[in-house]
């Protein structure tokens, strides 16, 4: 199952170190914080960096819930396990095929690019295509698309890199 925990944003890769290190890895299989490229230019250079693709969380996968629990209670800076209040709850079936197809399973969402037709975006590369329904804006200065993703019971704000190659009216 997958688990995402809440953590304080840019705190992300300090508790993934303390999670792998103090976690038996019979309890945790994985511990994984999504990431997206995108393109910033720096020196006059365009270049790819990666980015985390949902900053606060950080998300684990395990098949023992109760031993996670308890070991996480271990782990400094941890906000909280997302659930109900009174339960944990794991990722539905349909948000982790969302988030294998989007970034694979090195969970990397790649850069995408595309073409803006009569005032609508089509993407024709990359992890993007296909999901032209969750961008809610662009900004081609910056080569980014900014998305709505409906993930842990509320959507989510994201943004990942893709680029318009050409604006057809």
């Amino acid at each position: 199952m997958w688990y995402v925990i809440q953590v304080r944003t840019g705190t992300e890769e300090s508790i993934q170190i303390q999670c792998e290190k103090n976690i038996s890895g019979k309890i945790l299989k994985e511990c994984f914080i999504p990431r997206y490229e995108e393109q910033r230019k720096y020196l006059g250079e365009w270049r790819i960096c990666q980015r985390t693709l949902f900053p606060g969380y950080l998300f684990l996968v395990s098949e023992h819930l109760d031993e996670l629990y308890q070991s996480l209670k271990h782990v400094i800076g941890l906000t909280k396990l997302l659930g109900t209040g009174r339960e944990i709850i794991p990722l539905s079936q349909d948000e982790i095929q969302f988030l294998l197809r989007f970034g694979g399973e090195e969970q990397l969402v790649k850069l995408s690019q595309g073409i803006i037709e009569q005032s609508r975006v089509r993407v024709l590369l990359g992890p993007l295509q296909g999901m032209e329904g969750y961008i809610r804006r662009i900004d081609r200065h910056k080569r980014k698309a900014y998305l709505e993703i409906p993930m842990f019971g509320r959507i989510l704000n994201a943004q990942v890199g893709l680029e318009i190659m050409e604006k057809c009216e």
